[in-house]
C-alpha cells in the first residue's frame, strides 16, 4: 500500500511510509488504502485505535465495513429494520437496538447515502 487515509479523532491523518510514531483513538468514518496503481480499499470504521511505528500501520475497530459489499439499499432496510426495533423493545433490548441504529445512522451520514 502507498497511503492509508484514517478518521483520527482529532481528524483525518494520511499515513505514508516512514510516517512519525503515532497512536490515536478513532472516530466514525472512512478509512481508504491506496495502492500503487490508483486502487483503493475503501472501510467504514466506528471506534477504536491506530498505532503507527516503524513496523507500519496498525487499526484496531470496533466496527469495519467494506465498502465494496455495502449496497445502499441494504443499509436503508436496516435502518428501517432498527427503527421498528426501537419503537416496539423495551429496555436493555431497546437500548442495544437504539445503538444499532445510530451506528447505521453513522455509515448512512458518512457516505452520504
Amino acid at each position: 500500500m502507498e497511503q492509508v487515509l484514517v478518521p483520527g479523532a482529532e481528524g483525518d491523518m494520511t499515513v505514508l511510509a516512514y510516517h512519525a510514531p503515532v497512536l490515536t483513538t478513532l472516530r466514525p468514518g472512512l478509512l481508504d488504502i491506496g495502492f500503487p496503481g490508483g486502487k483503493s480499499q475503501r472501510f467504514f470504521i466506528r471506534g477504536g485505535f491506530a498505532e503507527v511505528n516503524p513496523a507500519g500501520l496498525t487499526v484496531l475497530a470496533e466496527t469495519a465495513i467494506d465498502l465494496d459489499e455495502l449496497k445502499a439499499e441494504q443499509l436503508v432496510q436496516a435502518i428501517k429494520d432498527a427503527e421498528e426495533d426501537v419503537a416496539d423493545l423495551t429496555d436493555d433490548a431497546r437500548d442495544r437496538a437504539q445503538t444499532k441504529l445510530e451506528h447505521l445512522r453513522q455509515v448512512q451520514a458518512t457516505l452520504h447515502l
